[in-house]
Order: structure tokens, then sequence, then C-alpha cells
């Protein structure tokens, strides 16, 4: 039978006794992000402290534009105490998602990625929907909560991104909650947020991927070697799509001793998640969506195979591998 969303919220409170010292960890991105500031919001005078943390540092030029033009604080996984709180909250991800969670016991899981089988007290898991803030979204109409404009435009920002402006497979719901946050939304701090994605320290990677890159039958492949921030893989790929002929774009870097893959494609008949982890799931983690994912493996995995230094060679094993376990896809 289906749960309303005024059943859902009251099942949201319930886990949560007057006195509660809240923690919400993430891994930030914009859906991440919004989605804890919404649990704040939710959560304002029905609890004695909300604590926002992120298990990642944050550099992506964008990320840090939306955390200081929304307010956003939180403080790093490191920094926490858990004996300092009562109750642990996620968004937009799953505790077997990643290990930094691991010293967590989790209460609350909301998210829209594929189910993990997390047993947490309240969870509400929804793969359909585009972006965990859709969801929150709903919790906060459900609670005849009026958002700030702040907080309307991180969400709305949130579903823009985590939905590729909605060219990847959304939902109504998705529909109907920009529609709600875009009369709240401050539209130029949304634009100036999505204006920042570049900074001038990522400039010579462009360089280097337009001078190295490999291209077969529609696929891009670029190896960036040494990157400062993994970010920087994930903004050559999304450059690279927008070029015409594009179907793949897949580009790599070194960073703490992984190699991160990021993949993007352009949604036709074909599965990046998959891919990604068909390919190097048995080495590291691996995952994602139909259009966009991700791999990390360490670099201990790989060494054996390839010259990690030689970045020509790391380029060729790349293609090797993917082209060998996906390359119809």
């Amino acid at each position: 039978m289906k749960v309303s969303a005024a059943e859902r919220l009251r099942r949201f409170y319930d886990i949560f006794p007057s006195d509660s010292q809240v923690l919400v960890v993430i891994n930030a991105d914009p859906d991440a992000m919004a989605s804890a500031m919404a649990i704040k919001r939710l959560l304002w005078r029905r609890v004695a402290g909300v604590t926002l943390s992120n298990i990642n540092v944050i550099k992506r030029p964008d990320n840090l534009a939306m955390i200081r033009l929304t307010g956003i604080n939180m403080i790093h996984v490191d920094q926490v105490n858990p004996a300092q709180f009562t109750r642990f909250v996620m968004v937009d991800s799953q505790p077997g998602h990643n290990e930094s969670f691991s010293k967590f016991k989790f209460d609350v899981v909301i998210d829209h990625h594929p189910e993990t089988g997390y047993a947490a007290t309240f969870s509400d898991i929804r793969p359909d929907f585009g972006a965990t803030a859709s969801i929150m979204t709903e919790y906060l109409r459900a609670a005849r909560i009026k958002p700030s404009s702040r907080l309307a435009t991180g969400l709305s920002y949130a579903i823009k991104t985590d939905t590729s402006n909605f060219e990847r497979k959304t939902l109504i719901e998705d529909l109907k909650a920009f529609q709600f946050l875009f009369q709240h939304a401050n539209p130029h701090m949304a634009r100036k947020i999505e204006q920042s994605e570049i900074t001038p320290d990522f400039l010579k990677f462009f360089k280097l991927a337009l001078d190295t890159v490999k291209q077969r039958k529609g696929k891009y492949f670029v190896h960036l070697g040494n990157v400062p921030n993994p970010d920087i893989c994930v903004v050559v790929a999304d450059f690279f799509m927008r070029v015409s002929t594009v179907r793949w774009s897949i580009v790599s870097g070194i960073r703490m001793n992984k190699l991160v893959v990021v993949f993007r494609n352009d949604g036709i008949r074909k599965n990046a998640g998959r891919v990604a982890k068909e390919t190097f799931g048995a080495m590291g983690s691996a995952g994602g969506h139909k259009n966009m994912a991700r791999a990390e493996i360490p670099l201990s995995e790989i060494q054996k195979q390839v010259e990690i230094t030689d970045h020509k060679k790391v380029l060729n094993w790349m293609i090797r591998e993917i082209e060998k376990n996906a390359g119809k896809k």
C-alpha cells in the first residue's frame, strides 16, 4: 500500500525525541547538501540541535559557491565525536557507499540511489526519483513549511544538477518539486552557483585533455595523471559531452593513491553504472547511473598490470579494460 507524504513525515518525526542531538552525515555534493539543509529545517525547534557533517573534502568551485551563498555550515567527519549525538541521519547516500560512514549507526536514511538493504529505523529509498532533494521537498510540503530563498535555491539547484537539467530519467514528482521551489528560489544566486564551475588552476587540465584525448567510435578517453582534485575529471568529462559527435566521455586521474575514472554518456541505450561496475568493480568501488558513473581503484590493484607513472600506458590500459569488459554497451 502506498504511504502518503503525511504518514512518511509522521514516521520521520517519531524518530526524534525533543532532546535529540542530531548528526546529519553526507558525502557533500549539491543534492546531499541541499537535502541536509532540508533536514535541519524540518527539525528546527523540534530537537535540541542539528549538526551537518561532510565525509569528503570539498574543492569543486560550484560546491564551494553553493556553501558560501546558501550559508550552509558543516564540519568534517574527522572532527566529529559520535558520543555527543543521539540520532544519526544520512541523506543522498547509504552506509555501504563509503567506509567513512561505518563508524555511525544511522537511524534515518533518505536517498534516491538503488537500495543496498541497510536496516535503519526509518528508511525512505526511492531510486526512481531524479534527486533526493525532490524527496525532501515532499517532506517540507507535507510539513507545510515555506522554504527560505536560500533553501529553495539549494534544493532547486540540486534537482537540476542530479537530473542534468531534466535530461536524465526523472519522475513528474521531480518536476513538481522544482516548480514549487522555483517560486521561492533566488535565480541570481542559482546562476552564480552554476557559473562557478571552473577555477584558473583547472585550465591546464583542459589543455592536457585536448592534447592527449583518444577517440574511438564516439568515445573520448582521457587520462589526466595526478590531479589536485578528482572533480577536475568530472568537469573535463562533462566538457567533452558537449561535442556533438561524442557518445561517451571517460576521464581518469590519480589522487590519494587511487585511480579515479569518471564516466559520462548521452543516455541513449547505454548504462554507465553497469559499465563502470563490470570493468572496475572487482578492483575497487564502482557504480552510478545510466548516463554518469564513477570508479575508484587503489593503485595497488593495478600496479602489476601497468606502469602508473607512464600516463600514456595508463590511458591505453584503461581503454583496453573498458572495451574488453563492456566495449559494446
